[in-house]
């Protein structure tokens, strides 16, 4: 079965987006969605995304397998580019919003007038019950927790932002071997849905840089939800001012934590690649 596509990405961060709307079930399955983002033998992604009819009110749906096939509650940068997705579906040219459906709530992305797309991601969930973490206990936050991993101690701060977070600030994040810490984080016995981690350089109050790693796709140039948690996490432990730039490997994204509403908002760029049908 051929399925026609259109490859977005949010600062690096890559999307196969598939017109989903005739159906609530994804028109591919997760072992077809991971060879498609094979970058060697198919077209190459860190995800698929299906737009999907809406539910429960929502204008859509959104459904993400990431390049191993395991499916994430959510995506920040992934968002982005499905209400760019959506707007050329439906021909939109002018500011707007949508409701979305996911399976971390309904998220709500609005389309600016400068190009660039700004998502309420609501409220960050700060309990260990709901990042899930056994690091401490359920109703306790998680912030600058001892936690070993590679033989070494690192001090942890961990967020929900719908799917779990683990961050942790370093002097140099250059000096990172993500490549050989992010699997033993990701997969470490104090995470029973394994989690994403997040390595932050606080280079101002208002200046992040960050490195990624993340659950079921490794390293990336960019992950919306691991920004948006990662301030939260430098606002809990007093390093950052809630409106921030963090600086990740594809390019920047705005971020602020409200203390009007305690929502996270995420402001960041969603650029279409190219169309494509698959064989």
């Amino acid at each position: 079965m051929s399925i026609e596509f259109t490859k977005y990405h949010g600062l690096g961060n890559d999307f196969i987006l598939v017109d989903n709307r005739q159906s609530l079930e994804p028109c591919l399955t997760s072992e077809q969605a991971a060879k498609l983002c094979d970058r060697h033998f198919g077209v190459g992604a860190d995800g698929v995304i299906f737009a999907m009819p809406g539910q429960n009110g929502a204008d859509y749906t959104m459904r993400i397998f990431n390049s191993d096939g395991s499916e994430p509650e959510m995506c920040g940068n992934g968002i982005r580019c499905l209400a760019r997705f959506i707007a050329d579906l439906e021909q939109i040219t002018e500011p707007r919003s949508y409701q979305i459906h996911t399976l971390a709530g309904m998220i709500t992305p609005k389309l600016e007038s400068n190009g660039l797309v700004t998502v309420d991601m609501g409220e960050p969930h700060l309990l260990a019950n709901e990042i899930p973490t056994t690091l401490g206990e359920p109703t306790q936050k998680i912030v600058n927790h001892p936690l070993t991993v590679a033989e070494k101690n690192w001090e942890v701060t961990c967020v929900s932002m719908g799917n779990p977070h683990c961050i942790t600030f370093v002097e140099n994040v250059a000096d990172i071997s993500l490549e050989a810490l992010g699997p033993q984080f990701e997969t470490h016995s104090a995470f029973p849905r394994k989690t994403n981690v997040e390595f932050i350089q606080i280079v101002r109050p208002d200046f992040l840089i960050m490195r990624v790693w993340e659950r079921g796709a490794g390293i990336t140039l960019a992950c919306g939800t691991g920004a948006c948690a990662s301030l939260v996490a430098a606002v809990m432990t007093g390093k950052s001012d809630r409106l921030a730039t963090v600086e990740l490997p594809g390019g920047p994204l705005k971020i602020e934590w409200s203390q009007t509403d305690n929502h996270v908002y995420m402001t960041g760029p969603a650029e279409k690649v190219f169309v494509g049908t698959t064989n």
